[in-house]
């Protein structure tokens, strides 16, 4: 049904025009009732109109080659929708799905061009919201993408956690069993045989005791500390093959699909040219 003219004065795109323009436009312009959990429109069908949410929110999203969905944004009051299609006149890019009881104005290609003929500042809209749009597309591709496990561990480590890392990875290398050796061999030698009766820690070296088993709980703590850490990793890499998996099943389904399809067309080919030579027969 047509739009109240007083509606428009509401929505952003729309504020530049007077009075006559919005009661012109609102002329030309339905408003379609959304009811919550219905499907607008879905990826792939064709697309000769933009939506105007004016009351409600319109959830945009794709699925993903793993079957996983993947929100674009979610249009509330005065947001705008489904521009791309209505300009290339190309199919829907996104599944459009009401999450509230909406109402929505419907402009096809020449409400646009009437817009933009009384008012050509309104395009500026326009821009803005594919701009919008195509930032947070750029935002997704850079977080969907296949994740590398280290750099994503790195980005959320802290700086104990990395110095936990580094020393775990210390005390079981051959500098610490070397250095440990050597200062063991000083340490007994200055307290039995080079200072003798001024020993500072005669035997059975309780000072040393002392320090070896201090040692040994903080090396116990931080081991313990990188373990869990390397715990998170392996969860990481768990949900990044299973990931991979499911893209790999996804393709292989999807050459399944075209080799039958193929297949298809060959056996059809086959039969016109049998059928082509019985006739000439």
């Amino acid at each position: 049904m047509p739009c109240d003219p007083n509606f428009l004065a509401n929505i952003k795109m729309f504020e530049l025009l007077n009075e006559d323009d919005r009661v012109a436009l609102a002329k030309v312009v339905d408003e379609l009732p959304v009811p919550a959990g219905h499907t607008l429109f879905q990826a792939g069908d064709p697309g000769d109109s933009l939506f105007i949410v004016r009351v409600g929110e319109i959830e945009l999203f794709i699925k993903d080659t793993a079957g996983q969905k993947i929100t674009l944004t979610t249009a509330e009051t005065g947001d705008m929708f489904g521009e791309l299609a209505m300009l290339d006149s190309g199919p829907r890019t996104a599944t459009a799905l009401a999450l509230l009881d909406s109402e929505v104005l419907v402009l096809d290609r020449d409400d646009l061009v009437l817009l933009f003929q009384r008012k050509p500042e309104a395009a500026l809209h326009m821009l803005a919201a594919l701009s919008g749009l195509t930032r947070k597309a750029d935002e997704l591709l850079r977080t969907r993408v296949s994740r590398n496990l280290n750099e994503e561990m790195e980005v959320h480590s802290t700086v104990l956690q990395r110095i936990a890392d580094w020393l775990a990875w210390f005390s079981g290398s051959m500098p610490f069993l070397i250095s440990h050796t050597f200062w063991f061999i000083v340490w007994v030698s200055l307290n039995t045989f080079i200072l003798k009766d001024k020993a500072f820690d005669p035997f059975p070296f309780g000072l040393l005791t002392m320090i070896v088993s201090l040692e040994a709980i903080f090396l116990a703590c931080f081991v313990l500390i990188s373990q869990n850490r390397q715990a998170e990793k392996d969860k990481v890499r768990a949900d990044i093959e299973y990931e991979v998996n499911i893209k790999a099943e996804l393709e292989v389904a999807h050459l399944h699909e075209k080799t039958d399809r193929i297949y298809e067309q060959m056996m059809a080919r086959f039969e016109k040219l049998d059928r082509q030579k019985m006739t000439s027969t």
